[in-house]
């Protein structure tokens, strides 16, 4: 059996110039942490005495005797790709719903590819399994996503990603022991319960990327991965919490000319009541339209904004630095079919 652990993330600044659309002609750059919430996938030799050669369990179960008829999308790519034709039993659990914004579509892929590799006896890296899952996602299974989701689960950490048509970099954000506790307790997570298919609400942005109508928008958010990679480790305390807020809340306005499908009234509604009630910014997580709604609030503030925002649960959360990993593995002999 191996059980394979992956963090999903959380997008400060710069989301949507990850998108190749954008960066293979400019620069991407983007920032952001993955968080303890997390993707888990077990994978264990199958056996014989079954009926079938695959079974895979998630919010249904399916059992089937060839990759081809594996209704999991993501699933069935990634054992073609490893050309795992094999018994195999596998097991997927997460920590929070599908569809809400913190790349647990990406986190999916690189935690399957690592269990898979795992299964295989070889070691994939951090580098490996998000190149991989980038290619699995954008070529394989031509879902509109960008670049960020993948390394940050890879990768791990407080991070800021850049790429161009060159290649992508990964540089670890810095700042002081202090100064990351401080962030830490100041953000909040809420569920606002709405769900949706970022690929879906993506497809207008990338669109709109194509015929060069979002430029404008876009440099201004990669510029503010620029000025939090010179801030965070000059600026502290009080400070340095209200500038990250006011950014993050420059960064929504931005954000929501992106695409007609980002925000909608509700959105609105519960982001408004946070600011009314001490939030210092916020925004909706990934390519927008529901999900969860990050908040930086500070400690003596945040009762207000969580009575303003009682209807929607809250997620405690903390950072995360060690991305994808093998938390269990071993290798009882494998069966023979003949």
């Amino acid at each position: 059996m191996v059980i394979s652990k992956t963090p999903v993330r959380l997008s400060f600044f710069g989301g949507g110039t990850d998108y190749p659309e954008y960066f293979k002609r400019e620069k991407c750059a983007v920032f952001g942490t993955t968080i303890d919430k997390y993707i888990y996938v077990t994978i264990n030799h199958g056996s014989p005495f079954f009926d079938h050669r695959i079974r895979v369990s998630y919010s249904k179960s399916e059992t089937v005797n060839s990759i081809e008829e594996i209704e999991h999308p993501s699933v069935r790519a990634i054992l073609n790709f490893l050309e795992m034709d094999e018994l195999l039993d596998i097991h997927i659990f997460a920590d929070l719903p599908a569809r809400t914004g913190l790349g647990s579509s990406s986190a999916f892929t690189v935690c399957f590819l690592n269990a898979c590799y795992a299964h295989k006896g070889i070691f994939a890296g951090k580098e490996r399994l998000a190149a991989e899952a980038i290619h699995i996602e954008q070529e394989i299974l031509g879902e509109n996503v960008g670049i960020q989701d993948q390394i940050h689960a890879a990768y791990g950490g407080l991070n800021i990603i850049r790429a161009d048509a060159q290649g992508t970099t990964v540089f670890p954000a810095v700042l002081s022991t202090e100064s990351r506790h401080l962030l830490e307790s100041s953000l909040l997570l809420f569920y606002t319960r709405m769900t949706r298919s970022a690929s879906a609400i993506a497809q207008e942005q990338i669109e709109n990327t194509r015929k060069l109508a979002l430029d404008r928008h876009l440099e201004k958010m990669r510029a503010q991965v620029e000025e939090a990679q010179e801030m965070l480790p000059r600026l502290s305390g009080s400070a340095l919490l209200r500038r990250f807020g006011e950014m993050l809340h420059e960064g929504w306005e931005l954000k929501k000319q992106l695409s007609t499908q980002i925000t909608n009234d509700a959105i609105d509604h519960y982001y408004e009541e946070a600011i009314k009630h001490g939030a210092l910014g916020g925004k909706i997580g990934g390519a927008g339209g529901g999900g969860f709604l990050t908040l930086i609030v500070d400690q003596k503030n945040q009762p207000a904004v969580r009575a303003a925002l009682r209807e929607l649960e809250e997620v405690p959360i903390k950072f995360e630095n060690h991305g994808a990993s093998i938390i269990y593995s071993n290798d009882p002999p494998h069966y023979i079919r003949r």
